[in-house]
């Protein structure tokens, strides 16, 4: 009875812990799905690919995918993130290099992951100014998870106009 009543326990324990930051952890684990996605993208396209852009005055591959590192930390920045010691997201945009760019792509979905989870149940409602809009903290979050999942569109567009098949499609 004694090792039932800890298993009970233990199981309720357990649906206790799921349910706190069910929003972070949901948020988080679509986002981090867009991001994998993001990624298989970035690494399927050839280093020649990164300078393809649709027409003039829109980004390219590479500038579309360092366009996602940049809103990656200056969302979270606005949350009241700082950027990691040695990131300058104003010049993101200088980047390089297929694998330098990919690096710096992995390097902010990996903070804006972290990040998320930091966000308590209680700062949902703290309004924030984003320069673009006025939103709450729980709107922010999902602003981050659109803005991934807006380019992802926007890199497949590209890799089918470019002969890239999307890796989890083949």
């Amino acid at each position: 009875m004694k090792k039932l009543a800890a298993i009970a326990f233990f199981m309720v324990a357990t649906m206790i812990n799921a349910q706190e930051k069910l929003t972070q952890n949901t948020i988080n684990g679509v986002l981090e799905g867009n991001q994998g996605q993001v990624v298989a993208l970035a690494e399927a396209f050839s280093e020649e690919q990164y300078d393809w852009r649709p027409t003039e005055g829109v980004n390219s591959v590479a500038e579309a995918l360092l366009h996602i590192a940049g809103g990656n930390y200056y969302l979270a920045s606005k949350m009241g993130f700082a950027p990691p010691e040695g990131v300058d997201i104003m010049n993101l945009s200088k980047i390089t290099g297929k694998d330098n760019i990919i690096a710096a792509l992995k390097q902010s979905n990996e903070f804006v992951l972290e990040k998320i989870l930091l966000v308590e149940d209680d700062q949902f409602t703290e309004e924030i100014d984003f320069g673009f809009a006025k939103m709450n903290k729980l709107g922010g979050l999902l602003a981050i998870m659109e803005h991934n999942g807006e380019h992802k569109g926007q890199l497949i567009a590209y890799a089918r106009s470019n002969g890239v098949t999307p890796p989890w499609s083949k």
